[in-house]
């Protein structure tokens, strides 16, 4: 068991407080010891997880909000970054900017001008590709091309904040997880790694060639603490992954879990070309979100591998297995 070091003195605040991972991280702070000042929005509620936590300090603040934003870092010593946008639909490009670019540049201005040490919390979408077929790793550079989704564009330019400020004097370490999973992610949204599983639970019978890198939320947490803990890192950025996975086996062992035979049709890319469409055109008429997107199809059939050999190296965690995840994911959905 890592044990983390416990700061008395310490304020650290954590944005998105109310997110997915921002609520896993808050339980390890506080569980630490750790007195935590978390932002919420007003159109957010207080995980149930979290009700009634003396440990923690609930704040209004919008990160697009500089001034409600500003009291919030009032004695900040530490900042988790962990709010942002998490969307494939194009109508949500330019929103994505706001939150996700203007947003960093905000958190970014506030801890350089507080003297706080910031974990910023990034995405793989932000990395780029290895060129030879291996694992990606820290050092493969983002480049831009048109089939890339508005996720990664706004991720990378949100990166991109953190890093000027890096270059400006600002105490920063940048985390980049890949797909991050948990029993508590939401089932729905196509933005929500929950949805997947939740999917499969409901009769999905098709599987995608491509793979993809998978760590659980406690992981991610976990990573974060170590390395805003360890203060001679700083500067840096750091893959978070677990275990790598086509998602025709993810599917096959997910589908063992929850009692059901596995996906038997491949989705070609020229089904899923024809599925977004369709997906797109319906959506049209019935006003609801199309299930499926040109990105989320893109990504589908992409071929990704991560490295994580910085990250054990520098913090010397192990990671929890991928297996016991995708068991305690499918038996909450099949309880729910």
């Amino acid at each position: 068991m890592i044990r983390y070091i416990n700061y008395a003195e310490t304020v650290v605040l954590v944005t998105g407080g109310t997110g997915f991972l921002g609520t896993i991280l808050i339980q390890q702070l506080i569980g630490a010891g750790f007195q935590v000042r978390a932002t919420k929005r007003a159109t957010s509620s207080v995980p149930r997880e979290l009700e009634g936590a003396s440990a923690v300090e609930w704040v209004l603040a919008d990160i697009n909000d500089f001034f409600a934003l500003a009291d919030a870092f009032e004695g900040v010593t530490q900042v988790y970054h962990c709010a942002g946008l998490i969307s494939y639909y194009p109508s949500d490009r330019k929103r994505m900017q706001v939150v996700n670019v203007e947003g960093t540049a905000n958190v970014v201005a506030l801890a350089a001008e507080h003297g706080a040490r910031l974990v910023h919390v990034s995405s793989i979408a932000a990395v780029g590709q290895y060129k030879n077929g291996g694992d990606i790793s820290e050092e493969d550079l983002w480049e831009y091309d048109r089939d890339q989704s508005g996720y990664a564009v706004a991720k990378y330019e949100s990166e991109m904040e953190v890093w000027r400020g890096i270059a400006e004097g600002l105490d920063a370490v940048i985390v980049n997880p890949a797909l991050i999973i948990g029993a508590t992610a939401a089932p729905t949204g196509i933005g929500s790694s929950g949805s997947i599983f939740a999917q499969l639970r409901d009769g999905l019978n098709f599987y995608t060639a491509g793979s993809v890198g998978l760590i659980d939320v406690e992981d991610v947490a976990r990573a974060m603490v170590l390395l805003m803990e360890n203060k001679a890192i700083r500067g840096e950025r750091f893959l978070l992954s677990n275990e790598n996975m086509a998602y025709k086996e993810l599917m096959a062992r997910c589908s063992v879990y929850l009692g059901r035979p596995a996906p038997k049709f491949k989705a070609t890319g020229w089904m899923l070309g024809l599925g977004w469409r369709v997906a797109k055109t319906l959506s049209l008429f019935s006003g609801k979100p199309p299930l499926l997107t040109r990105e989320t199809a893109h990504a589908a059939n992409q071929q990704m591998r991560f490295a994580n050999t910085k990250i054990k190296k520098a913090t010397g965690m192990t990671f929890k297995p991928i297996d016991d995840t995708l068991r305690e994911i499918c038996n909450r959905l099949l309880t729910t």
